[in-house]
């Protein structure tokens, strides 16, 4: 069957701008129909699906009421944005989401005019409109705003401060809350428990409107039933607590009722003034297998849409270097008691999920509050826990402040497992962790490590660990180079390389995931291959015996040049007035756009055959620029 005759309305469909053409009718067979298609589509290119299914109606509803993309609309993370994309002229292309050259895997503003804001980490979407909002004020332009966020994004304090600051501003904007009590992990927190525990119901909700009705036409009884609703809606509902931050809020409704979703942003849009609309909806709607496993369904690889299972690939032939931290979680968790484990609201990205059944009590999850994680870590370090914060590269960004003063700056017994370090792959640059070694290594005191393999991996762990101070282990995303991962835990020496191959004229010096393939280079011409491990502290010794001993220095890394594991060896032989040729490789001083891994690597010139062509016409340069008996004199 042809994409036209299953899908009619979505073959006609080129604009958003149709859509306020459409009937009712119309349009709920229209959000059928997305549904439909997204689930056939992501099947196959596999990708984000649950947050899109579930917010399918409330998508429609929008791009139908307003009038995108005049009116902002500025989505939360988007990992709900797929029906989105359909509906903005990008139908066609969904198949090709996360892959190079396809389309991007959250808004992008420079994809398309609907995507009014890029987005991809969590908690942005109110602040971004809010500053939309003013814009618009300040030049009386006639246009709305409205950010989307979901239950779990609320928990962010960015979220909170921009709610503080657009109820202060009386901002005209609308803020719509996805409330299907889910985020990536478990939702948690205090807020979630609110939620739910008022929402779920439908009682509060339909007493309030029949109330109003009747009582409306009864002037002194409507005004006595409006202030007792104004003393006891606090114990009843959670509009109280946006109210008080100045919004006005109406809900919750129905977030698949598409008609009622229609007449209420209809209403709200005639508003004026900061207004919230609560909006509950199920993640992974019309999609049997994902109403039953959200979690599992959040993100899938390509699969049968028909069981659920995930299309046989080449499986890998060891533990990811997130097993093996997970592991060696619960392993040193058995021998000492003072270990606390810390995430971020990434208990399965990260690998604490055995941890979190074998020690609850010494798990901590604390929703999408990066800088909170990283400060209640301090705190606990101060009187004597062991805490260890599972955390992705790119996420710890969010709490660089809280690492400086909280963490570095008291010297405090931190371990941070930071995971996705370099390029990560379809998830695309918001989600790259392309700067760990430059924002890291300037702090004074800390303790970064970055493994070649997965038994260095253990063992760093364990060494950072042991270590009384603010200490790091990178890693990056998927496998290692099949290294056995031995169960003792020895440690490595702090600060100290390790020569992994003697060769000649050239040294490659290697830091973490990089090493395998700088390894098989090395064995082709014959260069001395240094694993470094150490960015913090340098090990300097090994870097002027390299300097004395060959005529070129190769650093290769998978992070920024710009002020990364390079550069600490260029400083280094600054500082000890050796003048030797030097070259650093590692991730270019561009965002390096969604791709696959390895074809992202492979871009940067960081693959086996990049170092080799890389490698190769750097001693072609100076061979050309110094005879060869020279060379192989100083060798």
């Amino acid at each position: 069957m042809s994409t036209e005759t299953k899908f009619p309305l979505l073959s006609d469909l080129d604009s958003p701008a149709q859509l306020r053409e459409f009937s009712e009718a119309k349009l709920v067979a229209l959000a059928d129909e997305l549904r439909e298609y997204v689930i056939e589509s992501v099947a196959r290119s596999g990708g984000h699906l649950g947050a899109g299914l579930g917010a399918v109606e409330l998508t429609v509803a929008l791009h139908a009421v307003f009038d995108t993309p005049h009116d902002r609309l500025v989505w939360d993370v988007g990992h709900q944005t797929y029906p989105h994309k359909v509906l903005t002229g990008r139908r066609d292309r969904l198949a090709t989401i996360r892959r190079k050259g396809g389309l991007a895997p959250f808004p992008k503003r420079s994809e398309s005019e609907y995507d009014t804001f890029g987005v991809g980490h969590s908690s942005t979407s109110i602040s971004a409109a809010l500053g939309m909002a003013i814009a618009a004020q300040r030049t009386a332009e006639r246009r709305e705003v409205v950010a989307v966020i979901g239950d779990g994004a609320m928990t962010a304090g960015l979220a909170f401060e921009a709610l503080n600051h657009a109820g202060d501003a009386e901002a005209d904007m609308l803020v719509i809350l996805n409330d299907n009590d889910m985020s990536i992990s478990p939702n948690v927190g205090a807020l979630r428990k609110y939620l739910a525990r008022i929402l779920s119901g439908r009682l509060y909700s339909s007493a309030r409107e029949g109330s109003k009705k009747v009582l409306s036409k009864m002037p002194p009884m409507w005004e006595l039933a409006r202030r007792v609703e104004e003393h006891m809606k606090g114990m009843v509902v959670p509009g109280t607590l946006f109210e008080e931050l100045g919004f006005n809020y109406y809900g919750p409704v129905d977030g698949h009722d598409l008609p009622n979703l229609l007449k209420m942003l209809k209403n709200l849009r005639q508003l004026r003034g900061p207004r919230l609309l609560h909006v509950v909806t199920q993640k992974g709607k019309g999609y049997k297998l994902a109403e039953e496993n959200p979690l599992r369904l959040h993100a899938i690889s390509p699969l049968d849409p028909k069981t659920g299972k995930t299309l046989a690939t080449s499986k890998p032939s060891g533990p990811s270097y997130t097993q093996v931290f997970g592991e060696w979680l619960c392993d040193m968790a058995a021998r000492d008691e003072r270990l606390i484990g810390i995430t971020p609201a990434m208990r399965e990205g990260s690998g604490l999920v055995d941890f979190s059944g074998a020690y609850p009590d010494r798990y901590f999850d604390v929703g999408i509050a990066e800088q909170h994680a990283v400060t209640l870590a301090a705190g606990l370090a101060v009187d004597g826990a062991k805490p260890v914060v599972a955390i992705y590269s790119t996420f710890l960004q969010r709490a660089y402040d809280q690492l400086v003063h909280d963490v570095v700056l008291q010297d405090l017994d931190v371990l941070f497992a930071i995971d996705r370090a370099g390029v990560v792959g379809p998830d695309g640059p918001t989600h790259a962790g392309s700067f760990d070694f430059s924002f890291m290594r300037c702090l004074p005191g800390i303790v970064i490590m970055a493994p070649a393999d997965e038994n260095e991996c253990r063992q760093m762990l364990y060494t950072g660990f042991q270590h009384p101070g603010p200490a790091s282990v990178r890693y990056p995303r998927g496998c290692g180079p099949g290294v056995t991962v031995q169960a003792p835990m020895t440690g490595v020496p702090i600060g100290r390389a390790q020569v992994r191959r003697h060769g000649r004229r050239v040294a490659l010096l290697g830091f973490g995931a990089v090493v395998p393939d700088a390894h098989a280079v090395a064995e082709q011409l014959d260069a001395t291959l240094i694993n470094m491990r150490f960015i913090k502290p340098l090990d300097e010794a090994a870097i002027l015996q390299a300097a004395r001993e060959h005529a070129l220095l190769v650093t290769i890394e998978d992070n920024a040049v710009a002020g990364g594991a390079g550069s600490a060896v260029n400083e280094s032989l600054m500082r000890h007035n050796i003048a030797v040729p030097v070259h650093n490789l590692g991730l270019p001083d561009r965002f390096v756009e969604h791709a696959s891994r390895e074809e992202m690597l492979a871009e940067c010139g960081l693959d086996r055959a990049g170092l080799l062509a890389s490698v190769q016409q750097l001693l072609h340069d100076l061979e050309s620029a110094t005879p060869l008996s020279a060379l192989s004199a100083s060798s």
